[in-house]
């Protein structure tokens, strides 16, 4: 293996080493190190030296997967994500799979929910259709999803030291990309359970535990490095970002890891055989108006149309969807007003145990709880003073509590960016509701006539295009939408319907007719705010959330510091003030890390009336004179 590894990085080489040893390893890499670059490396090396040895590659998007896959194209090779594979190990054994699900349901203290009030029979023939894996979850019938997959798999190799024998001797190598983002469910399987087995099998991490933005995921392995169960091979070399974003990125990082520019004079980040210096600045001002501070000179050179070069990046949709031009939809799903009301009235039933006759209505039920809640009111006080509200409370007060408890509205339903994220079986979002699903087909299939994909048009439409007159049909379909901005939601979708450019099917017709009050709050919407939502999710406009832009780059980052009134992170504490927890440290410390490190030239960060404490850390970070205050500027108020 050796002789092939000459022109390798050192690192790879490094990596190398360990697998001839038989050792876990851990290739630890910051932003912009080429760690994808280097698990593709390894896969190759380990390839050519065991060309007929099944390899497992395991990472956590769809997108990840593509990637891998289009790069180390091998028979041998298995890529897939986390949940994928825990199940292809598991499925086949379904007497086990279904008397250890029906264990873990009928313990307490187990996360998966138990469909009854009473104990389920742990009996051979529950789930006659065996133990499934789907998008969804119906444990009655042994429908399983995500998260249950990871707890089930988990158990089952507890259980049965077997399957640590098969995997090992099905897979001889098994590398985790993105390991920070994997379950420690799975963790503990690959670095605890399968020590169970005497079979040999390597493996290998790869990643970034400052890139650990989602709760779920095991964050970093330093127990395991501790005990001496896995070796890290750092990877320092940064090939992304200029000189003064490096600078910054060090003093953020939690571990041991600190990078340097890249001794390649190739690499991205280098000109003339040096590293760019680039720009960080830390602005600021006391109730500042940022679209004046972004017109300032502060932002010279900067095209904030150029959503491929140039991001403003908030912590929530909600801190975006005014600017975005969302904010009409957001509003209902994520601050209907009843629904809130009616979220604290199961709150209150349940905390004081206050006994509801479901054949009550809604008013009925409210009235109720409000007089055993005297010492602190519930939203109907406010809602009754608001005359929008108040038409809006009508439309339920009549109906069956067991009706209303039923609607439920969340922001996951409109947003449902989880579009390539963790582990969704289609590209499609498996969340949004039937509403605005129908929206994304009909913006989906104006997209196809406009980029002149008509074969995928005629797919989506089934629209015969055999005559000049059937060609001038459908554009006169086309344009009519273009023209319907200022028109509802509902006349759109009906439109698009009729026509037949996008025929309302059996799913969205169930839901309207069982979602009354759904329907009613999003139909009278224009269609202008769904357009909106719609540039906005498919990266056509500056904007994106923090979380979002894990893995992606650009010329020019904007990063604005406000908690939007998320308690789980502070960027107050992060820059040097003593209120707050530290896991919401060490949660804003990591998102802040990912966005600087998204900067390939110019970041700008800002804060709105920051503290003497913010300022202090602010200085120590960007340096005395790019902390800057910009309350001469226009505009600010």
């Amino acid at each position: 293996m050796a002789e092939k590894t000459i022109k390798l990085e050192p690192e790879v080489i490094e990596v190398l080493a360990h697998i001839q040893s038989g050792k876990k390893f851990l290739l630890s890499g910051g932003a912009g190190s080429g760690k994808t670059y280097s698990l593709v490396s390894v896969i190759k090396e380990v390839i050519k030296a065991n060309p007929i040895t099944p390899i497992a590659c395991i990472t956590y998007t769809n997108a990840a997967v593509k990637e891998i896959a289009e790069r180390v194209d091998h028979p041998n090779l298995r890529v897939s994500t986390i949940h994928d594979f825990l199940w292809d190990t598991i499925k086949s054994f379904q007497r086990e799979l279904k008397v250890t699900l029906l264990e873990l349901i009928n313990d307490p203290n187990n996360s998966i929910p138990n469909p009854n009030t009473d104990t389920v029979d742990l009996y051979e023939n529950s789930f006659d259709d065996g133990v499934q894996y789907r998008e969804y979850l119906r444990i009655s019938d042994g429908i399983i999803s995500h998260d249950e997959v990871l707890a089930l798999g988990n158990q089952m190799y507890r259980k049965y030291k077997v399957l640590c024998d098969i995997l090992k001797d099905k897979y001889r190598f098994i590398f985790i990309d993105e390991y920070q983002d994997t379950s420690p469910l799975v963790v503990d399987i690959l670095l605890t359970q399968l020590k169970k087995s005497l079979k040999k099998c390597i493996i290998g991490f790869f990643g970034n535990s400052m890139q650990s933005i989602y709760d779920d995921g095991v964050g970093d392995l330093f127990d395991y490095l501790a005990s001496g169960d896995v070796v890290e091979v750092q990877k320092k070399q940064n090939r992304r970002n200029p000189m003064s974003v490096i600078d910054l990125a060090n003093q953020l990082r939690i571990d041991t890891l600190r990078q340097e520019p890249s001794k390649d004079i190739h690499a991205p980040n280098m000109i003339d055989g040096e590293i760019k210096q680039g720009s960080v600045k830390f602005l600021y001002a006391h109730s500042g108006n940022l679209t004046t501070i972004k017109k300032s000179n502060h932002f010279h050179g900067w095209d904030f149309n150029d959503s491929h070069n140039t991001k403003e990046l908030n912590l929530t949709h909600n801190l975006i969807a005014s600017k975005a031009g969302f904010e009409a939809l957001m509003e209902i799903y994520d601050r209907d007003p009843i629904i809130k009301l009616k979220k604290d009235i199961v709150k209150k039933i349940k905390e004081k145990s206050i006994a509801i006759d479901e054949d009550m209505t809604f008013e009925q039920v409210v009235n109720l709880v409000s007089l055993q809640n005297r010492q602190k009111k519930l939203r109907i006080d406010v809602i009754k003073e608001s005359p929008e509200h108040s038409a809006l409370f009508d439309i339920l007060k009549d109906k069956p509590f067991s009706v209303v408890r039923k609607i439920y509205l969340d922001k996951d339903s409109l947003i449902d960016d989880k579009k390539d994220d963790p582990e969704s079986k289609s590209n499609t979002g498996t969340r949004r509701d039937p509403i605005i699903k129908q929206l994304f087909k009909i913006q989906d299939i104006i997209n196809c006539y406009e980029h002149k994909d008509f074969n995928t048009f005629i797919k989506k439409t089934n629209f015969r295009i055999n005559s000049i007159a059937k060609k001038k049909e459908i554009l006169e379909i086309i344009q009519s939408i273009y023209i319907m901005s200022e028109r509802s939601i509902a006349d759109v979708i009906d439109y698009a319907d009729t026509t037949g450019l996008c025929r309302k099917d059996d799913r969205y017709n169930d839901f309207i007719a069982n979602n009354e009050y759904l329907y009613f709050r999003v139909s009278n919407v224009k269609f202008k705010y769904f357009q909106s939502l719609y540039c906005y999710l498919e990266g056509y406009t500056p904007f994106s959330t923090q979380h979002k832009v894990k893995g992606s780059e650009y010329n020019n980052v904007f990063v604005i510091l406000d908690n939007g009134k998320w308690n789980d992170y502070n960027f107050a504490k992060l820059l040097g003030e003593e209120k707050g927890s530290e896991n919401a440290l060490k949660r804003t410390q990591k998102i802040f890390y990912v966005c600087c490190t998204r900067a390939k030239e110019n970041l700008i960060v800002y804060y709105d009336s920051p503290s003497d404490a913010v300022l202090s850390r602010a200085r120590t970070w960007f340096g005395e004179e790019k902390v800057i205050c910009c309350d001469s500027l226009k505009g600010v108020e």
